[in-house]
C-alpha cells in the first residue's frame, strides 16, 4: 500500500464549504483494518504474503500510511513488491505483527494479526543407543532419537512416542529408556508425526558376575572431572567390553556443609562434583557391583579485581569494541555505539592508568554495533545499521595510523539490510547481512573490497561467525551452531566455495554468541556458545519492561532501568566436528550471557547486567560450572552519572597483555585485572 499520500490533502481539495469538508473527513476518517488473512501460518525461514486494508465508517477504502512491525527476531516484515506485505518467520511460536494507522491529526487505530510459525515436517528420524553397548538380559539402555527435515538440518526437542515390538522381550518408557526382560529380539520404535525410526536388538543372557572399578584420585576438587573405567568380567574371568554399565553416586556430607539434593553428576564413568564432602562411585551391570570412596574439596579459585582504568562515555549506549595493538607499538580501542548517529570512538590505552580518546569516526547509520580489527593491525570494520539510504554495509578503515584512522572504502553490496556482527581475518572479512547470511569479502585492497562468496542456511538466521582453522562457526537462534568448511579443506570447502559441514542444535533456541578454543591441556576443542534471551518471560521476576531500557525522562517518569535478561553458556564439545557432544554450561541466575572471550583456560563473560565474570575452565568440563566454584572473579561497572546511573551492562570482554577490557553499554570502556593471589607467610 503506498505511504506517500495524504488523504487528508487529497479529501480537502475539492471542497469549498467547511462544514462539507468536516462532513466528508469524518466519513473518510480511519476506523479499521482489515488483515488478508486474519491469521497467519508460516513454516520458519519461509515467507508468506500480508494485505492490509484500511476501510472508513461508511466501509469504504482509503489510502493511509501504516505501521507495520513483527515481533523482534520472531518475525520478520517487509514490503512486497506489487504490494502487500511480505512475512518470513523466524522462531517457532506464536506471535503478533502489529498494524497502526500514521495519519496526522486522527487518533491511531491498531490492528494485531496473529502469526503462527511452525517446523517444517521432519523427514527421518535416526534411534540410537547413548553410549556404545549391546542390550543384555537384566540391563538398561537409554535411546536417543535425533531427527533430521528434507534440508538436512536437525529438529530440536523433537517430541516422540516410543513403543517396543515385544514388551516380554523389552520394555521402553516415554523417555527412551530400554530395559531389557528376557533373551530374544525386539524392535524399539520412535514415532513422530507419522514418521518413524527403529532400532533392533538380540538380547542375550547375561553372564557377568563380577565388576572391577579403576581411574579416580583423592582427593579431588569441586568441578573436576574424574573419570572411572569398569570393567565387566563373566564367572571364568572373561571380559564383557560392551555390557552397559548402571553408575549411581552417594554422599556423605561434612558437618559444617548444607547441599542441594544433587551434590554431583555421574555419567558414563564420569562423575563431578558441586558440594564438598566424601563421595562414593557404583557401577553395577545386573547382580555385579563395585564401589569405591573418595573425598572431593574446595576449589579455591577466587582472586580480587583491581581497576585499571575508565573511559567514560555516558552520551551513547556503547556496543562492542576490540582492544589491539597498533603498528605504532601503542595500544589502542575501537568503541561502537547504539543508536549513537553512527559514532565510533577510538581510544589510547597503552597507560593501564589511563584511557583516552584519540578521535571519533562517524558514518551513515544509526548504530555501529559491531567493531572489529584484523590480527595484524592493518584495518578496522565497522558495521552500520540504520543508514539513511538503506544501502548499509561496512566501512573499511585504513590503521597506518591507529590513532586517526582514515575511511579506505565502504562496501554494501548485498549487505543492504543490515550488518549486525562481523569477524575479520588479515585478507577477509566476514559480515552477516540483514541476519540471513554471511558474506565474504577479500580485503587486501582497503580501497577496494571484492566479494568472494556467501553462505546462507537454509531457513535459518545467523547473528553471530567466528572463524577458526579454517572453519566457520556461527550462531543462528533456533538453528543452533552451523559448522562450514571455509579453506581448511578437509570437507572440500574453499573460501571461495564454503562447504557446509554440520549443524548442532542448542535447548535453549537462543544462540546468539559463539567462541572455539583448543585446550591443550586436554587435546579436546570447546565451542563456549552463549544464548541472548533480553527478557525474562515465564520466569519469576519478568524485569522493568523493554520502554525502561532508555534514559530517564524526568518529563515523563520513564526509563532509567537496566535491562533484565536470562540464558546461559552451552559448551560443546567439537573434537569430532562431524559428532559434537553438549558437555557443560555455566548459567548464573538472574543474569543473561552477551559477548565472550576464552584464553588460557578462564573464560571471560560479559554477562548483562550480572557484570564481567572470569571462569576457571581448566581441564575437562562437564556439569554447571557456575555451582561448582569456578567463579574467579566478578566486576560489575557501577557509574553514578552513566548512560543509565548504576546500571551494569557488560557487553563485550577482551584479554589483552595482561589486562581485561570490556564495553559497559551505560558507562563506556573499562580495563581491570585480575590482583595476584596473595599467599600467607610461614
Amino acid at each position: 500500500m503506498p505511504r506517500s499520500h495524504d488523504w487528508r490533502a487529497r479529501l480537502a481539495a475539492p471542497i469549498l464549504g467547511l462544514p462539507l469538508f468536516a462532513s466528508a473527513l469524518a466519513a473518510q476518517a480511519p476506523a479499521r483494518i482489515i488483515a488478508e488473512p486474519a491469521a497467519l501460518s508460516v513454516t520458519v525461514g519461509r515467507t508468506v504474503t500480508l494485505r492490509l486494508r484500511v476501510m472508513d465508517a461508511g466501509g469504504g477504502a482509503i489510502d493511509v500510511p501504516l505501521r507495520v512491525s513483527g515481533a523482534l527476531r520472531s518475525v520478520e516484515v517487509s514490503e512486497a513488491e506489487g504490494g502487500g506485505y511480505t512475512v518470513r518467520g523466524l522462531e517457532v511460536g506464536d506471535h503478533q505483527i502489529i498494524v497502526t494507522t500514521s495519519a496526522g491529526g486522527t487518533p491511531p487505530i491498531e490492528l494485531r494479526v496473529p502469526v503462527r510459525v511452525e517446523w517444517p515436517p521432519v523427514s527421518r528420524i535416526d534411534v540410537e543407543p547413548a553410549i556404545a553397548a549391546r542390550l543384555y538380559q537384566g540391563t538398561r539402555l537409554w535411546h536417543r532419537v535425533r531427527a533430521f527435515h528434507a534440508d538436512g538440518s536437525q529438529r530440536p526437542g523433537l517430541e516422540v512416542t516410543w513403543r517396543s515390538s515385544d514388551p516380554s522381550i523389552a520394555t521402553v518408557d516415554r523417555f527412551g529408556n530400554v530395559r531389557a526382560l528376557a533373551a530374544g529380539r525386539v524392535t524399539i520404535t520412535a514415532e513422530a508425526g507419522g514418521v518413524t525410526g527403529s532400532r533392533t536388538w538380540d538380547v542375550a543372557p547375561l553372564t557377568a558376575a563380577s565388576i572391577e572399578l579403576s581411574g579416580g584420585r583423592d582427593p579431588i576438587r569441586t568441578g573436576d572431572v574424574l573419570p572411572f573405567h569398569a570393567t565387566v568380567r563373566d564367572a571364568g574371568g572373561r571380559v564383557l567390553d560392551d555390557v552397559p554399565v548402571m553408575w549411581t553416586q552417594t554422599w556423605t556430607a561434612d558437618d559444617s556443609v548444607k547441599a542441594p539434593a544433587a551434590p554431583a553428576q555421574i555419567e558414563d564413568g564420569r562423575f563431578v562434583a558441586d558440594v564438598v564432602g566424601v563421595y562414593t562411585v557404583i557401577a553395577s551391570a545386573g547382580p555385579a557391583r563395585a564401589e569405591t570412596s573418595f573425598r572431593v574439596d574446595r576449589r579455591d579459585v577466587v582472586r580480587k579485581v583491581e581497576v585499571m582504568s575508565h573511559g567514560r562515555e555516558a552520551r551513547v549506549f556503547t556496543t562492542d569494541f576490540w582492544v589491539f595493538e597498533g603498528t605504532d607499538g601503542r595500544d589502542y580501542a575501537f568503541t561502537g555505539s547504539k543508536m549513537g548517529d553512527g559514532i565510533a570512538f577510538i581510544w589510547d590505552v597503552t597507560d593501564p592508568s589511563r584511557a583516552f580518546k584519540t578521535d571519533s569516526i562517524q558514518v551513515d547509520a544509526r548504530t555501529v554495533n559491531d567493531v572489529k580489527v584484523s590480527p595484524d593491525g592493518r584495518y578496522a570494520a565497522l558495521s552500520r545499521e540504520g543508514a539513511s539510504n538503506r544501502r548499509n554495509g561496512v566501512v573499511i578503515l585504513d590503521m597506518k595510523t591507529p590513532a586517526h584512522p582514515v575511511i579506505a572504502s565502504v562496501y554494501d553490496e548485498g549487505l543492504t539490510g543490515g550488518v549486525h556482527n562481523m569477524f575479520a581475518t588479515n585478507d577477509h572479512l566476514f559480515a552477516l547481512s540483514n541476519g540471513d547470511k554471511y558474506v565474504i569479502l577479500d580485503v587486501r585492497d582497503l580501497a577496494y573490497p571484492k566479494y568472494v562468496s556467501e553462505y546462507d542456511h537454509p531457513d535459518s538466521r545467523v547473528h553471530d561467525v567466528w572463524v577458526h582453522d579454517g572453519i566457520a562457526y556461527s550462531a543462528e537462534w533456533q538453528t543452533g551452531v552451523v559448522v562450514v568448511d571455509v579453506g581448511n579443506g578437509k570437507w572440500g570447502g574453499t573460501i571461495e566455495k564454503p562447504k557446509f559441514v554440520t549443524s548442532f542444535p542448542l535447548p535453549t533456541g537462543s544462540t546468539h554468541a559463539v567462541f572455539p578454543y583448543f585446550q591443550k591441556t586436554t587435546g579436546r576443542f570447546y565451542l563456549f556458545v552463549g544464548d541472548e534471551r533480553v527478557q525474562r518471560n515465564g520466569l519469576a521476576w519478568e524485569g522493568n519492561g523493554p520502554d525502561h531500557r532508555v534514559k530517564y525522562d524526568p518529563a515523563t517518569g520513564l526509563g532509567g532501568y537496566p535491562r533484565a535478561t536470562s540464558g546461559y553458556i552451552q559448551i560443546v564439545d567439537f573434537t569430532d566436528p562431524v559428532d559434537p557432544r553438549m558437555v557443560a554450561r555455566y548459567e548464573v541466575s538472574e543474569y543473561g550471557t552477551h559477548n565472550l572471550w576464552v584464553e588460557d583456560d578462564i573464560l571471560y563473560q560479559a554477562y548483562y547486567e550480572g557484570g564481567v565474570r572470569m571462569v576457571d575452565v581448566s581441564g575437562e568440563l562437564m556439569g554447571n560450572l557456575y555451582t561448582q566454584g569456578r567463579e574467579i572473579a566478578v566486576f560489575k561497572a557501577n557509574d553514578p552519572i552513566g548512560y543509565i546511573p548504576n546500571a551494569p551492562g557488560a557487553w563485550s570482554v577482551m584479554p589483552h597483555k595482561g589486562r581485561i577490557f570490556f564495553s559497559d553499554v551505560s558507562s563506556g570502556l573499562w580495563s581491570i585485572r585480575l590482583a595476584p593471589r596473595v599467599r600467607p607467610v610461614s
